[in-house]
């Protein structure tokens, strides 16, 4: 098949989930099909879509001049589009050279399947046009806000989310219709789907993880230690170790006064660099988090927002981990908890499974390899691939017939 792959917020390199996702199955894909990634991304140094990539047969890169991260262009651009009822999520990326660019790609080039990644390029697809058109969904995009929404106790960003989500509902539910097929990532977002469409034109792909890369380490474990990963900029993440830290930790502390708690992820914002203290380590960016999965005692993801999966916790699971997570936080995974995953909600629960795990370290090595044979023996990407593969065979032969 000749595949058109566009996604906004660019691939390369794959530092977070999405992105983690699509590469590793376009990897996979890539060795059977020829693959045209149309990527357009915020402009940053060493952009590594401008120097291509050995598996894709063309790569499109449209880097944009969109203004820093949490600058004041930034936020007066966004509430310049929520005030009009926009979408910031799409509209954000959304400039004439992106439309140009991609009207240019298909005219000079012939598809027989175009995969829209993530809600964003949705305003770009020639939509009921051939060829088909597959959305891939990573999450429930509403409900991420939606979510944000109920937890912030800022006014202005509990306004923000409001309409951000009311926004995005929209869109979500015009692209869904409109799409060949739609690809979620659980069954939880494949019923929220079913709302619109029917069951035939929405199937699930079930989230993956690199067991060759991410194994058990050898490195010994230090003793009373917890960690968590992710993006720190990300609202839910942010959140996330924010409460933690709030809430848990000193709950913890109390049982086990040395606990020390590491948050390794890239661009943590002013208030995530603020929680640093002699217990707690806020990383920053870091070439590679297998050291600090391997070192730590325990996995945490305390999440109280967010959609989709998160592939933090198979990474983790992977390594041979024990992982305690909030049932939000492994929502849609196929996990077990008491065996493979401990979970969590209330404050006091979190932290007292957390020190019976740091208490117990038979426990959490026997939880830690079925975690490790959970995700070794289903979730490889190569098996998650070839089921995207079959999908996608399946919607160009009904197109074809059609």
């Amino acid at each position: 098949m000749r595949i058109l792959w566009v996604k906004a917020g660019g691939l390369l390199p794959p530092d977070m989930g999405g992105k983690i996702r699509s590469f590793q199955i376009l990897k996979q894909l890539a060795r059977r099909h020829e693959i045209t990634l149309f990527t357009f991304y915020p402009e940053h140094p060493d952009d590594q879509h401008l120097h291509g990539n050995g598996f894709f047969a063309n790569i499109v890169p449209v880097p944009l001049p969109l203004p820093p991260r949490r600058s004041l262009g930034e936020y007066l651009r966004s509430a310049g589009m929520m005030a009009a009822g926009r979408p910031v999520t799409i509209d954000k990326f959304l400039y004439p050279e992106v439309r140009r660019r991609y009207a240019d790609l298909l005219a000079s080039a012939t598809f027989d399947v175009i995969v829209c990644d993530f809600l964003v390029p949705g305003s770009l697809m020639h939509w009921k046009r051939p060829p088909p058109t597959i959305l891939f969904t990573h999450n429930v995009e509403a409900q991420v806000w939606e979510r944000h929404y109920k937890v912030t106790t800022n006014p202005l960003m509990k306004t923000a989310c409001w309409l951000e989500s009311r926004a995005l509902a929209g869109a979500e539910r015009r692209y869904v219709e409109l799409a060949d097929h739609v690809l979620a990532v659980s069954e939880n977002d494949r019923a929220f789907f079913l709302q619109y469409v029917d069951p035939s034109r929405v199937s699930v792909i079930p989230t993956g993880v690199d067991t060759e890369y991410f194994q058990p380490s050898s490195d010994s474990e230090q003793p009373d230690t917890m960690v968590f990963t992710g993006t720190m900029d990300w609202m839910p993440n942010e959140d996330g170790v924010a409460y933690f830290v709030d809430k848990i930790f000193p709950l913890i502390r109390r049982e086990i006064p040395d606990a020390a708690f590491w948050a390794v992820g890239r661009r943590p914002p002013r208030r995530i660099q603020a929680l640093a203290s002699g217990n707690v380590q806020v990383t920053g960016a870091v070439d590679d988090i297998r050291p600090y999965l391997g070192k730590a005692a325990v996995c945490v993801v305390p999440l109280r927002s967010g959609s989709g999966t998160r592939i933090k916790i198979f990474e983790a699971m992977a390594m041979g981990k024990a992982v305690i997570s909030t049932t939000m936080g492994a929502e849609g995974l196929p996990v077990n908890h008491g065996e493979d995953i401990i979970l969590a909600d209330d404050p006091a629960d979190f932290a007292d499974q957390v020190v019976q795990l740091l208490r117990d370290p038979q426990r959490r090595a026997q939880i830690g390899r079925a975690a490790r044979q959970l995700v070794e023996e289903n979730y490889g990407w190569p098996s998650v691939a070839a089921h995207f593969e079959q999908i996608m065979q399946a919607v160009l032969t009904h197109a074809n017939s059609t």
